[in-house]
């Protein structure tokens, strides 16, 4: 089965991790073009290599950082020149920084942390917003983390962008039903396989955090896999009346 056949993708932080197999899974299930997102070249170029194994299939990089207006906007545009239009936007832009206690973060690094981890996603959705209001569909999938759930030692800031993004979405979910717009977000815990955990779980402060959270995960830890298939099905005809929800997958860490 090809749940996605025909449709087009824009993945923004999609050269890595998460990004990265989420734009696999949805070429896996017949997506007809995608475009990954990133601010490295060379790590996109990487990326294209590894999804590029799908025959038929318009793949294409559009490099920037989604944070700043001016490329949230180019990068739109160039996805929409490359593909025609845009079916699904899924963000995996997201904050690298390590938890810390908000005493110990210093006052000019907080603008950046909710930057990275808020504005991102918002700027994308409004750069898109006008393309799938004209074609009156459209799927938006964000992803976040359960810290906007759960107050966690060390999360506070991140915690609060991560509760923006939520909310951000639900609205977002309300005002653009009526253009048949849908837009949901995944909040997991902790993702294994990614480099990113590696450095997490390798700090001192995170590592304690983290790994008592990761033995809670009684149903197996997250990958990357699991969460690339959830969001295969959002972006389906399965999930056609899903919008405005705030899925955490935890493998049970948490049950919210």
């Amino acid at each position: 089965m090809n749940p996605l056949e025909g449709k087009t993708v824009l993945i923004t932080g999609g050269t890595a991790g998460i990004g990265r197999a989420c734009a696999e899974a949805m070429l896996a299930a017949g997506a007809e073009g995608v475009v990954i997102n990133g601010r490295s070249r060379e790590r996109g170029e990487r990326a294209l290599a590894a999804i590029g194994r799908f025959p038929g299939a318009r793949i294409s990089l559009a490099l920037g950082d989604m944070a700043q207006v001016a490329d949230a906007q180019a990068v739109v545009d160039a996805a929409v020149e490359k593909l025609g239009r845009i079916d699904i936007l899924l963000n995996s832009t997201g904050t690298n920084d390590f938890p810390a206690p908000l005493h110990d973060i210093a006052i000019e690094d907080v603008p950046g942390i909710i930057q990275r981890c808020l504005l991102a996603q918002l700027l994308s959705c409004r750069a898109v917003l006008p393309h799938m209001r004209e074609a009156n569909t459209g799927c938006i999938i964000n992803i976040a983390s359960d810290a906007a759930k759960i107050p966690t030692p060390g999360e506070s800031v991140i915690g609060a962008a991560m509760a923006g993004i939520v909310m951000f979405t639900r609205a977002l979910a309300v005002e653009g039903k009526r253009h048949g717009i849908r837009a949901n977000v995944l909040t997991p815990s902790i993702v294994g396989g990614t480099e990113f955990y590696q450095r997490l779980m390798a700090d001192p402060f995170a590592g304690r955090l983290f790994g008592k959270a990761e033995q809670k995960a009684e149903l197996g830890l997250v990958n990357m896999t699991d969460l690339a298939e959830i969001a295969v099905f959002l972006a389906s005809p399965a999930a056609s009346k899903m919008t405005g929800q705030a899925l955490s997958v935890t493998g049970g860490i948490s049950a919210l």
